[in-house]
């Protein structure tokens, strides 16, 4: 929503000064006035040239006025809210809405400058769409076409879609995935054509999209369940170990805890259910048991220890459950900055 908005804020009336802001001038201005931790965070839905020419543009930007701030926000404003209206509720619930609170030219405008936004990205019919029944479409369709649909998807959606694939295509929709780089207008048309006969939609292109890559595949695979994501690897280990090796690096799984400093473990281990804690361990090796042990308190320690005595016949799939919450635990502290993760190597730290 956010991306949508900055690259739909247009010129609409005249500022103080007679100064006419063009769109740039106005996407740098909401940049400049939301602080530089919203922008940060604006900026993770923008591509590389986008933040590359946005940045130039709040480096340029000179003296402004109140009047100048208030048009580019109250534009900006006002397409978030019209492209939020119009995803979550339908062109017909947005026109009534803004219709009402804007009146009707206003509302028209705002309608035709997200609508453009939202057609123009490819398969975005597959956006909102239920990952059963998408899978019942894409599961008997090439594994090449399936990658480059679920590349345009959100990470957590084209993971729950991956996990429900058949395991030969699985596999192969991964490793076209992760081949995949910038796709030409003319291989998207061709998709889209194939699947114009199911969806009667097609959405063209004008630019080369970067698709896909290692990065795209581990983030997916973040989102993957453990016992499929245990599997995947299998595969990929056999039919290509360097690949497997290269998403592994971008990754943070389980057994990257004993990769952690001390201070974060026990920072994650504050927020986790001790019966996870005990489940999650009982598949554990030694020294990521003491990993764990070193930094409870002496009461959650002794008590983890006696369940794990006493804790038997587990299902593997309540292991890696158990294990696999603990990891959301962990990534979405350290989303906040509350906890360290190494990914990939001695220097690669995300704080």
């Amino acid at each position: 929503m956010a991306e949508a908005g900055m690259q739909e804020i247009e010129s609409s009336g005249k500022p103080e000064g007679d100064m006419i802001m063009d769109t740039k001038a106005k996407a740098a201005l909401v940049v400049v006035s939301v602080g530089a931790d919203r922008a940060s965070q604006l900026y993770k839905y923008l591509n590389e040239e986008d933040i590359e020419e946005l940045t130039y543009e709040v480096a340029k930007l000179g003296k402004t006025s109140n009047s100048q701030v208030e048009v580019a926000l109250d534009e900006f404003y006002k397409l978030c809210l019209t492209h939020k209206m119009m995803t979550d509720g339908g062109l017909d619930y947005a026109r009534n809405v803004l219709e009402k609170a804007f009146g009707e030219s206003t509302a028209r405008n705002l309608l035709e400058k997200v609508s453009k936004t939202l057609q123009s990205k490819p398969f975005n019919f597959f956006m909102k769409g239920d990952p059963k029944a998408l899978l019942s479409i894409l599961q008997n369709e090439r594994p090449q076409v399936i990658a480059l649909i679920m590349a345009y998807m959100e990470s957590q959606q084209a993971a729950q879609v991956l996990e429900q694939l058949p395991e030969e295509k699985r596999i192969m929709a991964v490793e076209s995935m992760a081949r995949m780089d910038r796709v030409s207008p003319e291989a998207i048309a061709i998709v889209e054509e194939e699947m114009k006969r199911k969806f009667a939609t097609i959405i063209t292109s004008e630019d080369n999209m970067s698709l896909g890559g290692v990065d795209y595949v581990a983030d997916m695979m973040n989102h993957v369940d453990r016992s499929s994501e245990r599997k995947i690897f299998e595969e990929l280990d056999k039919r290509n170990p360097e690949l497997a090796q290269s998403i592994r690096e971008k990754m943070f799984v389980f057994e990257n805890i004993l990769d952690m400093d001390d201070r974060s473990v026990q920072r994650f281990v504050r927020d986790c259910d001790t019966k996870d804690v005990v489940y999650a361990l009982k598949s554990a090796s030694k020294e990521m048991q003491e990993i764990f042990f070193k930094n409870m308190s002496k009461r959650m320690s002794d008590s983890v220890r006696a369940d794990l005595e006493i804790t038997t016949n587990v299902r593997l799939k309540d292991v890696e459950e158990a294990q696999q919450r603990i990891v959301n635990i962990i990534r979405n502290l350290e989303e906040k900055g509350e906890v360290i993760i190494k990914k990939g190597g001695e220097d690669d730290i995300i704080i």
